[in-house]
């Protein structure tokens, strides 16, 4: 299956979100060491870690194939996805 340049520019932005709201939830609760998260915060975390490892390696997988389709290196299919997110490579 081949994948738009579009559709890998919208995969990386529900992967970001994915993890922006992974880091909300550690900000939120405080790191596990030092606060006893309830069950439900416990859920929460393990949910939206799971979906962001999830959206990652579904971009991941995206961008390589894409890469191979174009003939071009992953890194700078990566770094063009990445510019046009509006964020750099090294995020």
């Amino acid at each position: 299956m081949g994948h738009a340049f579009e559709e890998l520019v919208e995969k990386q932005r529900a992967a970001d979100q994915a993890h922006h709201r992974v880091d909300d939830l550690r900000h939120a609760y405080g790191p596990p060491a030092e606060h006893k998260w309830s069950k439900k915060q416990t859920t929460t975390y393990e949910t939206a870690w799971r979906a962001w490892r999830d959206l990652d390696r579904d971009i991941r997988s995206a961008m390589a194939e894409y890469a191979k389709e174009q003939h071009r290196p992953r890194q700078e299919v990566e770094t063009d996805v990445k510019t046009a997110v509006g964020r750099t490579a090294a995020e």
